[in-house]
């Protein structure tokens, strides 16, 4: 008696492996696209923190420096914002204080999507409002950044 596989057996197992990575792949390079957008979040909601105490204290929008907020480019993602070397006034109006610019694609975002985060002012002049922005591309990705600041 021979032991062994047959050839019929050895194609079914290769179709099923093949059915089985073409279902897979897919998931798998979605997931890694929003691990690596999971960064953004947590990044603006240190600034949002950091931000509303120093606005608390001083009655104006600081910048990076003054607020204690540190945050260098990573592979995924580059950082900015207006506020970053100065200060701007309470009331001064909507300015562009934090954005994430993507160093790499994340699925349908091509490199150089913005996640953004607007300061305004509010009328007393002590407090100030947040308006998070994603891009179209990136709402699967980080579908709770805009309620950051909210």
């Amino acid at each position: 008696m021979k032991k062994g596989f047959t050839l019929i057996e050895l194609m079914v197992v290769v179709v099923i492996i093949g059915i089985l990575a073409a279902v897979a792949v897919p998931k798998l390079f979605g997931m890694i696209a929003k691990s690596k957008a999971s960064e953004v979040g947590p990044a603006a909601g240190t600034y949002v923190k950091l931000q509303d105490a120093y606005v608390s204290e001083s009655n104006m929008i600081g910048g990076w420096k003054k607020i204690g907020y540190v945050m260098k480019a990573t592979t995924n993602f580059t950082y900015a914002g207006d506020t970053e070397d100065g200060t701007v006034a309470v009331t001064d109006g909507k300015t562009d204080a934090w954005n994430a610019t993507s160093n790499v694609a994340l699925n349908d975002c091509a490199i150089g999507a913005k996640w953004q985060l607007d300061v305004v002012g509010a009328a007393n002049g002590n407090s100030v409002n947040y308006t998070a922005t994603t891009p179209t591309c990136g709402e699967a990705l980080t579908p709770t950044f805009d309620k950051i600041g909210n």
